[in-house]
């Protein structure tokens, strides 16, 4: 085994260029850490608006198809009660663990009832087994078909509501902005 002796000249050298990298990196890493910090803090708090707004549809889908749902044949197929859709929605959105209570009535865009029939309206129902008053919109009988589609009309129910979201990104616009995540499920009749 071989030892390699450094002359004290180079070995003051090498020790003064370590210390001047040393100084350099732990400049660099103070400029760097925050921005990777809140690039991180970015992808956490935009993925959880997503993974809220996709919990979202999903209960505004369960209420849409729980409104469309037949009841029974003998018993004359009679439409599920309002209060029976908030609740389904409410249910769905306890199990994601969001609060059901922050749920906002929201009508949806440009509403077209389906001609002849005097039974389309849109109610906002409130959302049950909740601690405050959140509450959802209703629209049955609404033509999910376009207005000027050369087709028969197809009639359905559609189901919305939106959520308040609040982002805490520090040190940016961003911080503590309010968004309203909106959801909106219109789905065909099960005749």
């Amino acid at each position: 085994m071989r030892r390699i002796l450094l002359a004290p000249a180079k070995l003051a050298r090498k020790a003064q260029s370590l210390r001047d990298a040393t100084a350099s990196e732990i400049a660099e890493a103070a400029l760097v850490f925050p921005l990777a910090f809140m690039l991180l803090l970015g992808i956490y708090w935009f993925g959880r608006a997503f993974n809220i707004y996709a919990t979202l549809n999903h209960a505004a889908r369960e209420g849409a198809r729980a409104a469309v749902a037949q009841t029974c044949a003998t018993c004359g197929n009679v439409a599920p009660l309002a209060t029976s859709i908030g609740t389904v929605v409410s249910q769905a959105l306890q199990a994601s663990s969001i609060d059901p209570g922050q749920a906002q009535a929201y009508p949806p865009p440009q509403v077209t009832f389906c001609p002849g029939n005097q039974q389309g309206q849109c109610t906002a129902v409130p959302v049950v087994g909740s601690s405050s008053s959140g509450q959802i919109t209703v629209c049955t009988d609404v033509q999910l078909t376009p207005v000027a589609s050369p087709y028969p009309p197809v009639c359905g129910v559609s189901v919305s509501f939106q959520y308040p979201y609040q982002l805490s990104l520090p040190f940016t616009s961003l911080n503590q902005q309010q968004f309203l995540l909106k959801a909106n499920v219109q789905m065909k009749g099960e005749y």
